[in-house]
């Protein structure tokens, strides 16, 4: 029999209304209605950039309005099945209304997240970079399977990945990797990610089959619009062009393609070697750098705000933001939120992060302290 009863469509109802509220829909009718109107009259694409910004915004607008409508299909659906189940005990209608329902669950989460998000920011691309941190040898091997976690976890969310720099290692895993995300709400739902990752297994290239604690960092960084202005002097820059080696074109290993480029005034150095071209791996790394960059400015201003308010209190322990213990149990755990699981399979092999990752903001919007 089907394990669905009518109080929880009725408190998926009640989440939905909620989320409705948060997301403000009859204001977003509201603008779809102007910024359609706007971008019919004569003239409109006169200005590019303008017709741009504003097919933009209503692109935006009309997504959360089809969003919150197509829940409500989904739950009117839910409803209507779960009715004509129960009157008539017809198990393949109650069965469609708990699917209908886990599905809406689902739906609902992604809603809330959007709510959530309030910058503009969070609604953007993202780009995230992994580097092995204490742990030698194994870290490399931990930052090329958190990588492909990652992979993963973008492949399920339905979001586009760019590989701009991932290495070899000489032995084994790889020396960093950096990546760009497009897609729905890819920065802000992925800065739940940013920090160190604490890998405890037994060593894959220990003799002695020891166990070893291994680490990695994970930044991310939002794709900074055109207009957000973050002033470089190219006085403060070395630029450094060598021979790629990752993956790339088939001249990739042929010429100077790869570009190093360090910032002289805060010593942030970012590279990138996976496009074909020189040209085309500088205008990426200098993205990387211009969003390094906001992010030290906005990190300088909220010290300041930080140092008025007194010291911080710690959360958790250590540095980690989140555990992956392969042995002597198996269990991954976030550290400032309490999610777990014990299927570190899902984790890591198929890329199932969303409990983790909503998990997270909704720790956050609950008075956690944000990173």
């Amino acid at each position: 029999m089907a394990d669905i009863e009518r109080g929880t469509l009725e408190s998926l109802a009640d989440r939905l209304a909620e989320i409705e509220g948060y997301l403000h829909v009859d204001k977003s009718r509201e603008r779809v209605a102007e910024l359609e109107k706007v971008s019919s009259e004569p003239g409109f694409w006169d200005d590019a950039d303008q017709a741009r910004t504003v097919m933009a915004e209503l692109a935006s607008a009309k997504a959360d309005v089809a969003g919150i409508d197509e829940t409500h299909d989904k739950l009117e659906e839910a409803l209507t099945a779960f009715d004509l189940g129960s009157e008539t005990s017809d198990e393949d209608l109650l069965d469609e209304a708990a699917q209908l329902a886990s599905s809406l669950e689902s739906d609902l989460s992604d809603l809330e997240l959007s709510s959530w998000f309030t910058d503009d920011l969070d609604h953007g691309d993202a780009i995230v970079t992994v580097t092995p941190g204490q742990g030698g040898l194994e870290a490399q091997d931990w930052c090329d399977m958190l990588f492909h976690m990652y992979l993963r976890y973008c492949d399920r969310r339905g979001w586009k990945v760019a590989v701009n720099d991932a290495p070899q290692a000489e032995v084994i895993g790889i020396d960093r990797a950096t990546f760009t995300v497009s897609g729905e709400n890819a920065y802000g739902m992925l800065r739940a990610e940013q920090g160190v990752h604490r890998l405890v297994r037994i060593s894959p290239t220990d003799d002695k089959k020891r166990r070893q604690t291994t680490f990695a960092g994970v930044e991310v960084l939002p794709v900074l619009p055109d207009d957000i202005q973050v002033d470089i002097d190219p006085a403060d820059l070395r630029i450094d062009v060598y021979h790629a080696t990752g993956h790339g074109g088939q001249g990739v290993n042929t010429t100077d393609s790869a570009v190093r480029i360090t910032h002289i005034p805060t010593g942030i150095v970012v590279t990138c070697q996976n496009e074909r071209s020189q040209l085309q791996n500088k205008a990426f790394a200098m993205k990387i750098l211009r969003g390094r960059l906001y992010e030290q400015e906005l990190a300088r201003r909220a010290a300041e705000i930080d140092e008025l308010r007194g010291p911080k209190r710690e959360i958790g322990f250590g540095n980690q933001i989140r555990s992956y213990v392969l042995y002597p149990y198996q269990l991954v755990k976030d550290l400032r939120t309490g999610v777990e699981t014990g299927n570190v399979g899902s984790v890591l092999s198929d890329g199932d992060l969303d409990k983790f990752v909503i998990g997270y903001h909704r720790w956050v919007v609950g008075g956690g302290d944000e990173q």
